[in-house]
């Protein structure tokens, strides 16, 4: 070995270390920020917007220009829109959705919970689930109006039976995703079939029910528009379904734009709210 070693030396030849590890280190390269391509993004549709608008290439009744509905925008904040301010409209819509998220939380994840872990519970549930998940808000509303009337309760109802499907199958997903080891070891130690629902089945499958629920969310503000056809005084929904019967495209744009910024917003809390509860899954 050490004749081995020392032989490269004695015949004068000298490793170049630092071109060596040149070509053992990759050089890595600069990478744009996610973040300013989606900048750039929305900068370059603004201007194509705007430039279109100024152009006179569409009518100002089909597609006002980004100065208007931003004036719109600010009539609605200050003066408001068929008796209501922005903020009530934005009250009534945001206590629907959230409503509905909520009842279709406590529902789904019992279901979800039931498909995974029980034969007999996927034999009740998941035709129910698969009868519900291709069906159109639309479709039952009539129903759900003839059983609970035009008050809140029916716009909640079919908000929340939008959501329900995202979040039982998700639910269900990561019951089934579950380590057997995990599930094995805990009933090695004497746990019962309630202690490894609740400390082993549970944690390891909430990530998979936080992106149910993230899901769910956007499921549920694009019935909002089809809940608020309902007898509806207030609400976004029902702020842009009257503009638009009188062709005030502006107020439908701004109205738009607000849903489009409200549920960005609750996406940022969501994944916010999954790396609090669950940052191992995060971490990935």
């Amino acid at each position: 070995m050490t004749l081995t070693t020392h032989l490269p030396q004695s015949y004068g030849y000298v490793p170049d270390v630092n071109a060596a590890q040149a070509k053992q280190t990759p050089v890595r390269k600069r990478q744009v920020p996610i973040a300013l391509v989606s900048l750039l993004t929305a900068a370059g549709l603004l201007l194509i917007w705007a430039a279109t608008a100024t152009a006179g290439l569409v009518s100002p009744i089909f597609l006002p220009a980004p100065a208007v509905v931003a004036a719109t925008l600010w009539n609605l904040v200050t003066v408001g829109f068929v008796d209501s301010t922005l903020a009530e409209h934005v009250l009534a819509s945001l206590g629907r959705v959230l409503g509905g998220l909520g009842v279709s939380v406590l529902i789904g994840v019992p279901a979800g919970l039931a498909i995974g872990m029980s034969r007999i519970g996927r034999g009740i549930l998941d035709p129910i689930v698969e009868f519900l998940r291709p069906l159109p808000p639309l479709a039952y509303l009539p129903l759900i109006i003839i059983w609970f009337g035009i008050g809140e309760a029916s716009k909640v109802t079919v908000i929340a039976l939008s959501m329900l499907p995202s979040i039982i199958i998700s639910t269900a997903a990561g019951v089934r995703a579950v380590p057997k080891d995990h599930i094995n070891a805990a009933r090695a130690f004497g746990a019962t079939r309630r202690q490894v629902t609740l400390h082993v089945v549970l944690p390891s499958a909430l990530p998979s029910i936080l992106t149910g629920t993230r899901i769910a969310l956007g499921t549920g503000w694009s019935t909002l528009v089809a809940a608020e056809l309902v007898a509806a005084t207030r609400g976004l929904g029902f702020m842009i379904q009257s503009a638009a019967q009188f062709l005030v495209t502006d107020v439908v744009i701004a109205g738009i734009a607000v849903i489009a910024l409200i549920a960005i917003l609750l996406e940022i809390a969501a994944r916010a709210l999954e790396r609090w509860l669950a940052p191992w899954a995060s971490a990935h």
